[in-house]
């Protein structure tokens, strides 16, 4: 073995090892009142294993479900196995997130549009466009209902204009007033959340976000993060926790029932099967 591949196998050897510490260092824990380890599992259909969004049903008996294919809002009963039923929205598109407001049903487009659904379980469901109006490259992922601001918030996944600040911005859509705010009303600051989840992160692309109905506590997650993060309703940042893959295989959608108990959604992509995770809360 000559000098330079002698070299070259004694570096490879140690950025393998910093790789296999790395992973050895990551550390798994849950927040207070859950154990993210222990799910009850329900699997889905073969029409929802691109499922992106979900908002569970007061009774945590139906979930209202989009994937980011069909403008339709399927209704799971995660008690049977009968297909689900659907209702058509709006035309095929690339639509990533639901949420219930006061005003009734919305659904994010990947690019900051909002859809307010209209006759919902009707054969005559439509909806109301409302084109988000600000210039620029920017991909959303994830919106939630903020009661206090009376407004549907909406977190970039992919903003070019937060790249180079290191940050993630969050919109508001005003319900009485059906405008979008084009000033953000708060970033991340990427760099707090990875110093909390001690890994390497250089962007921060949610995928889906909840308020706690006890807590009051914006819960979110990042699937290309593996991350659940929790902050405050202002954007600070107080907690983050690490995701375990084989569990989590692609952690889309997130939604809370009345009683705390926590509902995430992973797409099924090339490696599983979609699925809905509860995890059920224990207030101490």
């Amino acid at each position: 073995m000559n000098l330079r591949a002698g070299l070259i196998l004694f570096v490879f050897f140690l950025l393998s090892c910093n790789a296999f510490s790395d992973r050895e260092q990551k550390v798994y824990a849950s927040p207070k009142g859950y154990d993210l380890t222990q799910p009850t599992r329900y699997r889905v259909r073969e029409s929802m294993q691109e499922i992106s969004g979900i908002v569970v049903d007061s009774n945590e008996h139906n979930i209202l479900a989009i994937n980011d294919e069909d403008g339709r809002v399927f209704v799971i009963d995660v008690t049977t196995t009968s297909p689900y039923p659907s209702y058509k929205f709006a035309k095929n598109g690339d639509y990533e997130d639901i949420c219930r407001t006061d005003s009734g049903i919305f659904v994010l487009k990947s690019n900051g549009g909002l859809f307010h659904v209209h006759g919902l379980y009707t054969d005559s469901a439509y909806s109301d466009h409302y084109k988000f109006p600000k210039a620029g490259k920017r991909e959303f992922e994830t919106t939630y209902y903020d009661s206090a601001r009376n407004s549907i918030v909406m977190i970039c996944k992919n903003c070019a204009d937060d790249k180079k600040l290191g940050i993630t911005s969050a919109y508001s859509f005003d319900l009485a007033t059906k405008t979008f705010d084009t000033t953000a009303i708060y970033h991340f600051d990427n760099r707090e959340i990875a110093k909390l989840a001690g890994s390497d992160l250089r962007y921060f692309k949610p995928s889906g976000a909840a308020i706690h109905p006890i807590e009051k506590r914006l819960y979110i997650v990042a699937s290309v993060n593996g991350l659940l993060v929790i902050s405050d309703l202002q954007g600070h940042i107080q907690e983050a926790y690490n995701l375990k893959h084989r569990l989590f295989l692609q952690p889309e959608g997130i939604s809370f029932a009345p009683n705390g108990d926590l509902y995430i959604s992973n797409e099924g992509g090339y490696d599983g099967t979609a699925s809905i995770l509860k995890f059920t809360y224990n207030a101490r």
